[in-house]
């Protein structure tokens, strides 16, 4: 699996005003960390970065390569910025993100720089309701960027994960269902998420088991890619393999399977009641793990 360090961002309280201030020596010592964590790719998110981004874009990207050979996730809505960082990239970039409003003016820039792209399932009325809604908008995506001699190979599908938090607007399953369709509507793309957003909302001791429970559900259907807290070392273990036993329990739970609780450990089960939350079958509450 592709792991994508998603620590370098704007919206941090360490990291963000590090970025506005270009105080370069904190963000380098960050890219440097993720680096030894084993990310892929580090994902520099910028937001919307409306004033100057595209000097703002191409002082990180020449920021963060002077100290890791590791390829970059270029996060912004800005395409200006965008472009901006492309063109100082070294190696193929991950452009993060393109959806149905934006991809007329940010298609091109793929084909131009020769770089992958994330395809966010966002619809021009918002959030998809189901995973039929994401299937039509990742079609849309999809002929548009083969009309631009964008193969299947270079899309990074992202069915746009939801906080468990919001009982009413849990898009859980509906991604799952997305995920397990997605080789029948585009042989050869892939999959990308931000995991994070799974557990916003959550008090920050329960939002590791949040992100580590839905990645275990999304291998399920072969997950390529996560944006993931590089320093998460447990999900990083799962990600790469080293859990089999514990994915093969998350796996019999979303399969309706009777699963022994008294043989698993304390910690174990408490994966075992995420995914019976993340499915809906339980409710989400703060004290789900105490029950």
């Amino acid at each position: 699996m592709i792991l994508i360090g998603e620590n370098l961002n704007i919206m941090s309280k360490t990291l963000g005003p590090a970025m506005k201030e270009r105080n370069a020596q904190p963000l380098q010592e960050m890219a440097i960390a993720e680096t030894k964590q084993g990310m892929d790719y580090i994902d520099i998110n910028i937001g919307p970065a409306r004033k100057e981004g595209d000097k703002f874009m191409e002082w990180m990207v020449k920021t963060v390569q002077e100290v890791t050979g590791k390829p970059l996730s270029l996060d912004t809505t800005n395409p200006f910025a965008m472009e901006a960082g492309l063109k100082v990239h070294r190696g193929r970039a991950l452009l993060n993100s393109i959806s149905l409003a934006r991809m007329e003016e940010e298609l091109p820039l793929v084909t131009k720089y020769s770089c992958d792209f994330i395809g966010l399932l966002w619809g021009r009325e918002g959030l998809p309701r189901d995973a039929n809604e994401r299937g039509a908008i990742a079609a849309e995506l999809l002929y548009t960027a083969s009309e631009k001699g964008i193969t299947n190979d270079n899309i990074w599908f992202d069915p746009i994960v939801t906080p468990a938090v919001n009982i009413e607007s849990n898009h859980v399953k509906p991604c799952l269902e997305f995920m397990s369709m997605l080789q029948d509507l585009a042989p050869g793309a892939k999959s990308a998420v931000g995991l994070s957003n799974v557990s916003n909302g959550a008090p920050n001791n329960l939002r590791p088991y949040l992100n580590r429970t839905y990645l275990m559900m999304l291998m399920k259907y072969d997950i390529h890619s996560a944006i993931v807290d590089a320093f998460d070392q447990d999900l990083i273990d799962i990600a790469r393999g080293k859990r089999p036993e514990l994915v093969k329990i998350v796996h019999k739970v979303m399969d309706g399977e009777a699963v022994d609780t008294g043989k698993l450990s304390a910690e174990d089960v408490k994966y075992v009641k995420t995914v019976k939350v993340l499915l809906g079958i339980n409710l989400y509450s703060h004290s789900w793990l105490d029950f």
